[in-house]
């Protein structure tokens, strides 16, 4: 489980393809810290640490993963958000984020108010009814509260903050981000469904 509170902005230094995908990421975390098996979402993905250096650490990336999330737009030198699993007593400071990407949302338009930045994305269909004006959801692993929905398309606001400490300053139309939609709605939508 994580926050989506993003602790690291990491680096892709290598990518390599052996199977799975495989990741090495440059990051400022103490990695002594980190077990291997440890779980850090990458741009909001869930994935499992194999292996680790000094500031550095390797993850496997099924093609399922790829499939389903933006990992496949990757690069050596990409920057991405991350965020160590969250532990019994750290706070919650955004929402509950499991970290299994639900689909791929499509930024389409950006544009300044004052010092934040609004951006509207465009989600995938049968993910959009979930999506809730002042609801939450993960863009790239950032818990965000959404501002606005129409339809599929949906509007959220970015402090100066946020874009210093996550990767959203280098964010741009077109760009595919990965979205997770709220725990909470999913499970409302079920009960729904059910009746």
């Amino acid at each position: 489980m994580f926050t989506g509170i993003i602790t690291d902005i990491g680096q892709i230094t290598e990518l390599e393809q052996r199977g799975d995908l495989r990741a090495r990421i440059a990051c400022s975390y103490d990695t002594s810290g980190i077990d291997l098996g440890a779980s850090i979402a990458c741009d909001g993905c869930c994935l499992t640490v194999i292996n680790l250096g000094a500031d550095w650490f390797d993850v496997e990336i099924s093609a399922e993963s790829v499939s389903k999330t933006n990992i496949g737009d990757w690069a050596e030198g990409s920057r991405i958000n991350l965020e160590r699993a969250l532990k019994v007593g750290d706070e919650l400071g955004g929402h509950i984020v499991s970290g299994h990407v639900d689909g791929v949302a499509v930024i389409t338009a950006m544009e300044d108010e004052g010092d934040s930045t609004r951006v509207t994305l465009e989600a995938p269909d049968a993910l959009a009814r979930f999506i809730a004006p002042k609801g939450s959801v993960a863009l790239n692993g950032t818990s965000l509260t959404v501002n606005a929905v129409d339809g599929a398309s949906f509007g959220i606001n970015f402090i100066p903050h946020t874009k210093q400490v996550t990767n959203w300053g280098d964010a741009k139309t077109g760009d595919r981000i990965n979205l997770e939609i709220d725990t909470l709605a999913r499970y409302v939508a079920r009960l729904q469904d059910w009746k």
